[in-house]
């Protein structure tokens, strides 16, 4: 009980409750000694009243007036003249006086509770104004025994009322934290441990119920969540699946390319001059489409593979992609090429990933221009610095949409153009960060797009 949230807060609020009435209780006995003492100053006037309308009264009726008012000596105070009105004799030495007309709250509270903890009977005097101004003032003494009798009754009677009102509160806000608090809490948590057993399973998805605003928030919150996880799972098990398929694909595709490449060499034997020309650029096509089936069995496996670093010339390495995607794109008069690469620049790194990372931003500009069905241009340029080599695509394209822009190089959500997949990007950005480096949208717009490629000179080590 203890340990659960709705017993806890029972506990607390009895706790608090009791503090409260504690506070409470502290100036209501201090308000009960001085209503008493008020109480029998009143009856010593009144008892005063019948020896001032009958100065000579018997010893015996004197005596019951005295013990009808609870007081040994009465003493008024007339017209400046002070006055014993009524005597008895006084059983012990006076311990105590106590001015009522100038008492203030904190030391009345200080009186009251010295009386509470002072079980001895003592005799004290008490001065008082006199009611309806019968006087100056009016002296009263009289013993504490009945006094601290009767504030003690009273203290228990107002502490059973707030324990009383302690426990009934404290039921009442338990029976509504358990109804409006733990109960949704429990629901929310429900809620987890089901999604938890099953999170693909989208019928787990909480719906938000709760009444209190915060918990509505939690819940909305959780949702979420749940609905976002639940998408990131079904889009790894489709990912999953694909890359299965790609696999079967790729190992296929792997071996019909190892079949077109025996036929390369006696392609290379040819008379043609044109056919002798174009014979090195198809077998080295083929020879990178080996390797790229190759890299995707790899992929489906585990990742792409180390880069396996070496000296790039890289404007010859230019120069076979922009003479690719312009045999690849058939447009050749609509989407120009420029290689501004200098011929003497050459880098570190791996000649088939760099080839793939430099293609795939090509690729993609082409296609860009392409789908415009305007003429365009595709600029490549490179400069170096003192930390690393930097590669520039640059097209006069259409420019990157929002969408495209937020899912850059996320795969299958990165593609703008209909039917692409969204894997250029992808697979450019994750080989330049095998090469410690990275891809950078530098500008976007209706002028065009540039992509820099950053690849850091030093070991080639992430």
């Amino acid at each position: 009980m203890l340990n659960t949230l709705s017993g806890r807060f029972l506990i607390l609020t009895t706790v608090f409750v009791m503090l409260a009435e504690i506070l409470i209780f502290v100036p209501s006995i201090s308000r009960f000694r001085l209503d008493y003492l008020a109480d029998r100053l009143e009856r010593a006037q009144i008892a005063s009243l019948a020896l001032l309308a009958d100065d000579m009264l018997e010893t015996e009726l004197e005596a019951e007036l005295l013990e009808n008012a609870g007081v040994f000596n009465v003493v008024l105070r007339r017209d400046e003249v002070r006055q014993l009105v009524l005597s008895s004799p006084i059983p012990a030495p006076i311990s105590g006086t106590y001015d009522l007309r100038m008492s203030s709250p904190f030391a009345l509270i200080g009186h009251a509770m010295q009386r509470l903890v002072t079980p001895e009977n003592q005799i004290i005097r008490v001065i008082g104004a006199p009611v309806r101004d019968a006087g100056l003032l009016i002296e009263i003494t009289i013993e504490t025994d009945g006094l601290r009798d009767a504030m003690i009754d009273y203290g228990v009677r107002i502490l059973l009322l707030s324990a009383v009102i302690s426990i009934f509160t404290a039921v009442l806000l338990f029976a509504a934290v358990r109804r409006f608090m733990v109960k949704p809490i429990k629901g929310v948590i429900g809620y987890m441990q089901r999604y938890a057993a099953a999170p693909e399973d989208a019928r787990g998805i909480i719906h938000p119920s709760a009444g209190v605003r915060e918990l509505r928030e939690a819940e909305e919150a959780l949702m979420q969540l749940q609905t976002e996880l639940t998408q990131a799972l079904k889009q790894r098990e489709r990912l999953a699946q694909l890359g299965g398929a790609v696999a079967k694909v790729s190992h296929d595709l792997r071996n019909i390319l190892t079949s077109a490449q025996l036929f390369t060499d006696r392609i290379e034997m040819s008379e043609d001059p044109l056919v002798r020309r174009l014979a090195p650029k198809l077998v080295n096509s083929i020879t990178r489409a080996v390797s790229l089936c190759e890299g995707t069995l790899a992929f489906g496996r585990a990742e792409e593979p180390a880069p396996t670093f070496g000296r790039v010339a890289l404007h010859g390495q230019v120069e076979d992609i922009l003479e690719s995607e312009s045999l690849a794109g058939g447009t050749e008069g609509r989407v120009r090429f420029l290689n501004e690469v200098p011929v003497d620049l050459s880098l570190r790194a791996d000649p088939e990933q760099l080839f793939r990372i430099v293609m795939n931003l090509v690729r993609n500009a082409r296609q860009a221009i392409e789908a415009t069905g305007q003429e365009g241009q595709i600029t490549l340029s490179a400069r170096e610095d003192t930390e690393s080599w930097w590669i520039s695509v640059a097209d006069t394209g259409p420019g990157l949409p929002p969408k495209a822009r937020e899912n850059l190089f996320t795969p299958f959500q990165g593609g703008i153009r209909k039917g692409g997949t969204g894997l250029g990007l992808a697979i450019a950005d994750e080989l330049a960060r095998g090469h410690g480096g990275m891809v950078v949208l530098r500008e976007t717009g209706p002028e065009g797009t540039v992509f820099d490629i950053c690849l850091p000179k030093g070991d080639g080590t992430l």
